[in-house]
């Protein structure tokens, strides 16, 4: 499954809100995966977000698979159109 959004928050996707995303993204078993300019990183690995240089207004995809991938996006979606605020 996937999913295509914007990063909303002003300071785009940097430490912090990566580090919430790979929090919320290791709650499930489905492999959770970050596609933006051609680049797919794993969306486990906060190494793998930030070298993604995602600021703000920039489109990603989020790709889920697994046993829990609908939960998986629909979580991880809410998250970023919440400006990752938990």
């Amino acid at each position: 499954m996937e999913k295509t959004l914007k990063i909303l928050n002003e300071e785009g996707m940097h430490a912090r809100p990566a580090g919430a995303f790979v929090k919320v993204a290791n709650e499930f078993k489905s492999a959770v995966e970050i596609r933006a300019n051609g680049v797919t990183k794993n969306g486990k690995s906060i190494m793998g977000i930030m070298s993604l240089g995602l600021v703000k207004d920039s489109e990603i995809t989020l790709v889920a698979r697994g046993e829990d991938e609908a939960q998986a996006l629909e979580k991880l979606a809410a998250l970023v159109n919440n400006k990752f605020q938990v």
